[in-house]
């Protein structure tokens, strides 16, 4: 089926309006997240360019279907960068091409930084898309001080294009980080390395990433945290840090930058699951409760992020989605399926309550439900 692919908001807006099928909306295909969509395809790869780039308010205007690569580059030339640390998912789920600002913003993607700064869409001022009648609609601005339209901004993050086809996002950016330090142990089991990191984002030394594998590079498990900023100040940082955890285990300081960047890369990417088999799956879950979730699934490898509350699992292959689900929910949490088989769904069941609001929004939106129907589970 040949992929529509509209190189202005203009052509977009008439293709949806015009059009009585329904839509499988994309950005670089890259992040085939949710329940497959059997629909024309239609990606935003042809809405490309900076529009407005403002260094000094920190602020930036693109469009959606620029690739993330160029919108790095472009805030880097500046020293400045996305805060969120966007994940890439080519490695996890095997697919090829480029991602998008606007799938980014679309499945609201963010890395281990976020436990510090915040989710992608914190850092979403405005937006810019065409509904599913083909009416465009712009909400929010395009400085920090301007709220307008705050809550329409919000609901288009993690919508996954089931609101609105993105045309165009304004952003608040960053400035990089001047120097990076890690703070790792190795060999501590899952509860006692949550503990540790626990510790250490209660400590005052502003932890920008604190993440547990059950297995690193050479195997062992690792406990890692991240501490940015000055170079003086991470070393003084780190070192305070290191005297915390000094009652886990032996503790090292890495500082070099190629291998912080690669290792938090690791976490951000789960590049330890990255061409093995298995299903995949991303609890949102307390700390404290993750890992006992994962001491009851047979056969489960983690990855910690977040402290704990964020945990990455790689499980054999069609293991039970309702006994994982279930085990999630007992705590209050809830797990979407990132890679496997979809039958059962992708993301967690809603309550009664927030799956009313949900229909309300697709209603309100998408009247005609040709939105990627069907793609987070429930049909328009």
């Amino acid at each position: 089926m040949k992929t529509l692919a509209p190189a202005s908001e203009a052509e977009l807006a008439e293709i949806v309006a015009k059009t009585s099928e329904p839509l499988r909306v994309i950005g670089g295909g890259t992040r085939p997240i949710g329940v497959p969509v059997n629909a024309q395809p239609l990606t935003t790869s042809g809405l490309s360019g900076v529009e407005l780039y403002e260094p000094g308010a920190l602020t930036l205007v693109v469009k959606a279907g620029t690739p993330v690569a160029e919108v790095e580059r472009t805030l880097a030339a500046e020293g400045q960068r996305l805060a969120f640390e966007p994940m890439d998912h080519r490695g996890l789920l095997a697919t090829t091409g480029e991602p998008t600002i606007g799938g980014v913003f679309a499945a609201n993607v963010s890395g281990p930084r976020r436990i510090q700064c915040g989710a992608a869409r914190d850092f979403l001022l405005g937006v810019r898309f065409v509904d599913g009648q083909g009416q465009v609609i712009r909400n929010g601005g395009r400085v920090m001080k301007n709220v307008t339209g705050y809550d329409i901004v919000k609901l288009m993050a993690g919508s996954y294009g089931t609101l609105g086809v993105l045309t165009e996002l304004s952003l608040k950016v960053l400035p990089k980080s001047h120097a990076t330090g890690t703070v790792l142990i190795e060999g501590l089991a899952d509860a006692q390395a949550v503990r540790a990191l626990s510790r250490a984002l209660a400590s005052p030394y502003e932890v920008t990433g604190a993440a547990h594998l059950q297995r690193g590079a050479d195997g062992t498990p690792v406990t890692m945290v991240r501490i940015e900023g000055f170079e003086n100040s991470v070393a003084y940082r780190a070192g305070e840090l290191k005297k915390i955890l000094s009652a886990f285990g032996e503790v090292k300081i890495e500082t070099d930058p190629e291998r912080t960047s690669a290792e938090w890369r690791s976490v951000r990417d789960v590049e330890v699951f990255h061409g093995r088999d298995g299903d995949i799956w991303r609890l949102s879950v307390k700390p404290s409760d993750a890992p006992v979730i994962v001491s009851r699934l047979n056969g489960a490898e983690a990855v910690y992020d977040w402290g704990g509350g964020l945990v990455w699992l790689l499980v054999p292959q069609s293991s039970n989605a309702t006994e994982i689900r279930a085990a999630v929910a007992k705590t209050g949490g809830h797990a979407t399926l990132i890679r496997g088989n979809r039958a059962a769904g992708v993301f967690q069941p809603l309550a009664p309550a927030v799956a009313a609001l949900h229909d309300g929004l697709r209603a309100r939106f998408d009247p005609r439900g040709i939105l990627n129907p069907g793609l987070m589970g429930r049909a328009a």
